[in-house]
């Protein structure tokens, strides 16, 4: 592919390095830390500020940490009822909670998928312990799960979900088939009192065609008898909660991001308080992009693949809001499938691929760290001074 070179530049630029993981090969720590080092091979003494973003799915906590957050840690239950290690963040009375640090694929033992049975619970145990640390803004990302289910995490914050015989109902999304009363008093009585924001990137409602079960199940292990088996079961729950907390369930169940992380927005919604924002635009808020964005001349955005996707609320969306402001913004990424208009529309001026620089895509994953300094190399003569 024919290079042409930007002839608008930036002379002694103030760069800003916002960009999303590349899934898979690098986190969003070590993206900045790449396309920093390309641009300093490039243009020795440009001024650069990282800082790594995450749209409420994997790597959130640590876009949180890297952006003064401190972590925390706290033992919990993983998705298959085993402990697990899980990291949180605090800065001031704001807690950034990540879904996935408890009760995300990462956990599964041997990698063994887990649809009907894993647990949420311990995404619960997360919630308790930013409230045991005085938090009083909560964000809780969701992207990541294993679990089709959100009744875990409810009852870790006290919730009672029990069968006909009065004993709790078991682990997973598949058990709430034997749902028959809910009693939600007992939930943790500091909730009211915390704003619950949360955090994700998909829209769909709890059931149906489009529902958790349906669109995500398959991602988590389900075959098409554990789908219907997993749709039925959340259809039910909705039914036996609406019995006790009445017509606003059925609502929440249809609301936008009822059905994230296999249906722990619902929950979240009908339990705890939640509101629902996409994730990109309450992370970038917490990390402090508005005041990084007012030192920069440009910035430097990306993720994995920069697709249809990327415009429905992923990272690089905060290209939008540098457009705004009159900055240029550029990309990186591994693979590009959008074309010169859709950048545009976007907010971004150009974006670089690692397949333009090497078209073997097992390399973009083993290699990516390297590739991307040599991309920022690039990045850098175009629109460096």
């Amino acid at each position: 592919m024919q290079r042409v070179a930007d002839t608008r530049r930036t002379a002694h630029a103030r760069v800003l390095i916002a960009a999303d993981k590349f899934k898979g090969s690098l986190t969003a720590v070590e993206v900045a830390e790449h396309v920093a080092a390309g641009l300093d091979r490039a243009r020795p003494g440009t001024a650069v500020e990282a800082l790594p973003v995450a749209d409420g799915g994997d790597g959130t906590v640590a876009a949180a940490v890297a952006a003064g957050f401190t972590r925390h840690t706290r033992e919990v239950t993983g998705p298959t009822g085993g402990r697990v290690t899980a990291a949180w963040a605090l800065r001031d009375s704001t807690a950034v909670v990540e879904l996935a640090e408890a009760s995300g694929l990462q956990h599964l033992p041997d990698g063994v998928l887990a649809p009907l049975t894993a647990t949420t619970r311990g995404c619960g145990e997360l919630i308790a312990a930013a409230l045991d640390a005085g938090a009083r803004t909560l964000v809780l990302g969701v992207g990541g799960s294993a679990t089709d289910d959100g009744a875990g995490m409810l009852s870790a914050l006290g919730a009672r979900l029990l069968t006909a015989d009065g004993t709790p109902v078991g682990p997973g999304g598949a058990a709430l088939a034997d749902l028959a009363r809910a009693d939600l008093s007992g939930l943790d009585p500091r909730l009211p009192g915390i704003d619950l924001v949360l955090a994700g990137d998909v829209d769909n409602p709890l059931t149906g065609p489009k529902g958790a079960a349906a669109v995500y199940g398959p991602q988590k292990g389900a075959d098409e008898d554990d789908v219907r088996t997993l749709d039925a079961a959340l259809t039910h729950y909705v039914r036996v909660l609406a019995d006790s907390l009445g017509g606003r369930v059925a609502e929440a169940a249809e609301a936008p991001g009822a059905g994230a992380a296999g249906g722990v927005g619902f929950a979240a919604l009908v339990g705890l308080g939640a509101r629902f924002r996409p994730g990109i635009e309450v992370m970038l808020e917490v990390l402090g992009f508005a005041a990084a964005l007012d030192r920069a001349d440009l910035v430097i955005t990306g993720e994995g693949s920069l697709d249809a996707q990327t415009l429905h609320g992923k990272a690089p969306a905060g290209a939008a809001a540098a457009r705004a402001r009159g900055v240029d913004t550029v990309a990186v990424c591994g693979r590009l499938a959008l074309g010169t208009d859709a950048l545009r529309q976007a907010g971004i001026r150009r974006a670089y691929a690692l397949l333009d620089i090497e078209p073997d895509p097992e390399r973009c994953f083993s290699e990516a760290g390297p590739l991307l300094e040599r991309l920022a190399e690039r990045l850098a003569e175009d629109f460096l001074t």
